[in-house]
């Protein structure tokens, strides 16, 4: 057991910024959980304008502080040690910020901070196979600092700990950590008829539901064209997509070209896209490019909503395996489809009502992080 410390630990979470997207919101849920007498937050951020999350991390005692765009490393480097010795001591610094993490925590071991973690939430395996030279440059330059710089090193899943980390399979200071979901989020009575009607979902819809940034990893290109196929053969099928993001306008335009715009709903920014999940979807449609481990199909297998995803997510996102299926981003269109309709008609009532005492009883539970996370803080 963990001797009570009088004074709280404290942590700095380098994020870009606070939005609600998987990452963030998870950082939330955690901050939420913890306990916030022993373990103090701080987020130092990247970004000139408040975000999302900003007020209520403000309530919950913690603080947000604004560092200069890291593509002025310099201006970064100097506000980041001035920010970890004006405003600490800080204990920790969590570092979630991919390969630019091995810049953070050599700026963090200068400013005396003894425990020092990088954090991957991605495989970017194959977008790094892809890199040019000046690319490759940055990225072995940054891997070398965190192999020297890190203390520990957390992955949320071995496929994305091998991208960003040397020696994964070896190195005793590298482990993962699952990124948990909020359980009790799933045991209240969802209204599935009000919830569509607020949506403007008719309440007999074959819904087709994503909960995703629109960003290029989401591929939400290939998931709109699979969309309207199954819309041809099923005139009661809607797409739902929960989030905002960059390439939105782009996919709406794609939605009017293919005349499906009028089945289409796009959410926009959500608090909490849980209810959406449990209450709206028939289906959860998942072909990203590349990920880490995403929680939002955790959630939808905690929901007992049935899940189609790329083959490029690793495998230990599957919780519930006969809620779950994989295809090859390769397969053709028609395969998609066909598996969507397959799964969102024919999973057994049974497997649904079954999910969430899996997910519960599994590591993807929030407390599990928790706790993990505070034994690894307290070794400061």
């Amino acid at each position: 057991m963990i001797a009570e410390n009088p004074k709280p630990i404290r942590i700095a979470q380098v994020v870009s910024g606070m939005v609600p997207a998987g990452l963030e919101t998870w950082l939330m849920r955690v901050l939420r959980r913890i306990d916030r007498r022993r373990f103090r937050f701080d987020f130092i951020t990247n970004v000139d304008q408040p975000c999302f999350f900003d007020e209520e991390i403000l309530s919950l005692g913690s603080r947000v502080l604004r560092c200069p765009s890291p593509k002025r490393p310099w201006a970064y480097r100097r506000a980041l040690f001035h920010t970890l010795r004006e405003q600490g001591p800080y204990d920790v610094v969590h570092s979630h910020l991919h390969h630019y993490s091995g810049f953070v925590l050599r700026v963090a071991r200068q400013a005396g901070v003894r425990v020092r973690i990088a954090h991957c939430h991605s495989d970017t395996s194959a977008a790094q196979a892809r890199a040019n030279l000046l690319r490759r440059l940055y990225l072995r330059t940054t891997e070398r600092w965190i192999d020297r710089c890190a203390t520990h090193g957390l992955a949320v899943s071995p496929a994305a700990g091998s991208a960003l980390f040397p020696k994964w399979n070896s190195d005793p200071r590298w482990r993962v950590l699952y990124c948990g979901v909020e359980t009790d989020l799933f045991h209240s009575a969802a209204d599935k008829e009000a919830t569509r009607r607020e949506l403007g979902l008719p309440p007999e819809s074959l819904v087709i539901g994503h909960v995703g940034t629109f960003r290029e990893p989401k591929n939400h290109r290939f998931l709109v064209k699979v969309a309207a196929t199954v819309m041809a053969r099923e005139p009661r099928a809607r797409l739902l997509l929960v989030s905002d993001g960059p390439l939105r306008a782009e996919i709406e335009a794609q939605v009017r070209r293919l005349g499906i715009a009028d089945r289409v709903v796009f959410t926009g920014v959500v608090h909490d896209a849980v209810p959406l999940v449990r209450a709206a979807m028939d289906v959860f449609l998942f072909p990203s490019l590349w990920e880490g481990l995403p929680v939002s199909v955790i959630e939808a297998q905690a929901a007992g909503v049935p899940c189609v995803l790329s083959d490029v997510i690793t495998s230990d996102v599957i919780v519930v395996p006969a809620l779950v299926e994989r295809l090859p981003l390769a397969a053709p269109i028609a395969q998609w489809a066909d598996a969507v309709l397959a799964k969102a008609t024919h999973t057994p009532p049974a497997v649904r009502r079954q999910a969430l005492s899996a997910v519960e009883s599994s590591p993807f539970d929030i407390r599990s992080s928790v706790r993990d996370l505070e034994q690894i803080y307290a070794q400061h």
